[in-house]
């Protein structure tokens, strides 16, 4: 009877262990497969790198280029001696104005004075043999040869009296224009030799500026374009006009330079000074311009990350010009492009992204 008992108890057990127990668990492993499946989905979107994006658009850009230039005087010229002799003279006041033709030097001239006065005298005498020659000429008492030698006299004395008055000249060192004088180089009595310099003379009313700019704005500058500039620690932009550009670029720097030229009435511009320039070009309306974070350098130029269908995609660009945040696209971007500006350095083609 005991044993009766006992079968059916553990009958009983396995039939609720069957209906409670097992079901239950498939229960629990079919819920555990679905929410594994649901984690991993969420795992999926969690990977997923925040990143800011800029949307590419055209904008207004003034086209300008920065360049450091150097003041040049309008005009200059160092004086030096033609001939030799010693200085008797020396007119000049350092650092003075002067004027054009204003005596500055002169040199000894009693030999060249003594040399053109035997010249004349002998002057005198051929065209008064001249004179009677042609007399006796006229009533044939001397020859046709005898007449052409004194002649011929006649025009070498002539040539020599220009000779020495051109050594005379040479004697007298005038100012070639108006200007400063400048730090004289000798004192009055020395005895100067041919290429001796004897002082500077500057012009700089007005002042000439040179600067260089890169070769691939040659086409931008013309004759005539307006430019500002300014003394170093001087905050006040002066105008000045471009006169003439060198016909050639520089083919070790690729740089053009550029000649320009501006008023200065008060002196304020003293020749070799530093002067920043800035030439404004033609605005260019339709610019893309991204923030210059966004660029990542690499070894064959320059390239950006845009988000495309959830993913990071690389795309190579290349660049123009610059401003203090942004930087313009010249090719690889379009208007509209969704540009990554954050989170650069963690991407990689096609990793997925999610926009914050």
């Amino acid at each position: 009877m005991r044993t009766v008992i006992l079968i059916g108890t553990i009958v009983i057990i396995l039939v609720l262990g069957k209906i409670y127990v097992f079901p239950k668990s498939e229960n629990d492993k079919a819920g555990g497969v679905s929410g594994g499946a649901k984690s991993g989905g969420k795992s999926a979107k969690a990977g997923a790198i925040p990143v800011d994006v800029y949307m590419v658009g055209m904008e207004t850009v003034e086209n300008q280029i920065f360049a450091s230039g150097t003041v040049l005087p309008n005009e200059e010229v160092t004086l030096m001696s033609e001939i030799s002799g010693r200085l008797v003279k020396l007119n000049i006041q350092e650092g003075s104005s002067i004027t054009k033709g204003q005596l500055i030097a002169k040199i000894n001239d009693r030999d060249l004075k003594a040399q053109l006065q035997k010249v004349e005298f002998n002057q005198d005498l051929a065209r008064k043999i001249e004179t009677r020659q042609q007399k006796l000429l006229k009533v044939e008492a001397m020859n046709l040869e005898e007449y052409d030698v004194t002649s011929n006299n006649i025009r070498v004395l002539d040539a020599e009296r220009e000779v020495i008055a051109s050594q005379l000249e040479k004697t007298e060192i005038r100012a070639p224009f108006s200007g400063r004088i400048g730090l004289k180089n000798i004192s009055e009595g020395a005895y100067l030799a041919p290429g001796t310099p004897i002082v500077t003379i500057i012009q700089s009313n007005p002042i000439k500026i040179d600067f260089t700019v890169p070769e691939k704005y040659t086409s931008s500058i013309r004759v005539g374009s307006a430019v500002t500039f300014n003394l170093d620690g001087d905050l006040f932009n002066y105008a000045a006009k471009v006169i003439a550009l060198d016909p050639k670029v520089d083919e070790s720097l690729r740089t053009l330079r550029i000649r320009a030229i501006a008023p200065n009435p008060a002196g304020k511009f003293v020749p070799g000074a530093f002067v920043k320039v800035k030439a404004n070009l033609a605005a260019d309306n339709k610019a893309v311009m991204i923030p210059t974070e966004a660029i990542v350098p690499v070894l064959k130029g320059k390239k950006v990350f845009i988000v495309k269908n959830g993913k990071a995609e690389e795309v190579m660009v290349t660049t123009g010009l610059r401003t203090d945040k942004k930087i313009q696209i010249l090719d690889g971007l379009r208007q509209g492009d969704s540009l990554i500006t954050s989170g650069i350095m963690a991407l990689k083609p096609h990793t997925a992204v999610k926009v914050k």
